[in-house]
């Protein structure tokens, strides 16, 4: 009887294992979409910036929820900030009305548009996507500091000393999440 339990449990992990092998794929694309196809599409091009380091950066940031607004008023999927899409905008003549700076911020394509920008900013700035990530979270000045201080190196060859929990996690989840983006579409290209 008590073989009889053992076998037919292990008989269901084996097809449990086995669907999750078939389908494992699939299901990863469930978890890692890539919505906003056309604007992360367009936006990549025009900006130089990996589809998939952006799509990274949405899901940790919003999990693509358009209308997100963080307990610091980080605003829509890449969760930008009201001054730094001003600043943004500005620098690159992108149309942004300074009267409605919210609700330009809902819509995907601008949100996009203006994260992804400011993206490349950041990557053109330090040369290093783990800084730049960095950067995107707490700061230019506070990562120019921690560089200045000697805290992490410009290169980012010691990303982990990162000072602020939120902003090492932040990094390690978008390096982790920018991978499996990368390996899971990349049949896809």
């Amino acid at each position: 009887m008590k073989n009889k339990k053992l076998i037919i449990f292990l008989t269901v992990v084996l097809i449990i294992f086995v669907f999750l092998m078939i389908f494992k794929s699939s299901i990863l694309k469930i978890i890692y979409p890539k919505k906003y196809e056309q604007e992360v599409s367009t936006y990549s091009q025009e900006y130089n910036v990996e589809e998939e380091l952006i799509y990274a950066v949405i899901k940790a940031e919003s999990n693509f929820y358009e209308k997100a607004v963080s307990n610091k008023n980080a605003i829509g999927l890449m969760q930008i900030m009201e001054e730094t899409a001003k600043d943004v905008a500005n620098k690159a003549s992108i149309e942004l009305d300074d009267n409605n700076i919210k609700e330009e911020l809902f819509n995907a394509s601008k949100n996009i548009q203006i994260g992804t920008k400011y993206l490349s900013t950041l990557l053109d700035l330090y040369q290093n996507k783990e800084v730049a990530l960095a950067a995107y979270n707490a700061g230019i000045g506070t990562v120019n500091n921690w560089i200045e201080k000697g805290i992490i190196k410009k290169d980012g060859s010691d990303i982990e000393n990162i000072p602020y929990k939120d902003t090492n996690n932040y990094v390690r989840k978008i390096l982790r999440d920018y991978k499996i983006y990368t390996d899971l579409y990349k049949i896809d290209k």
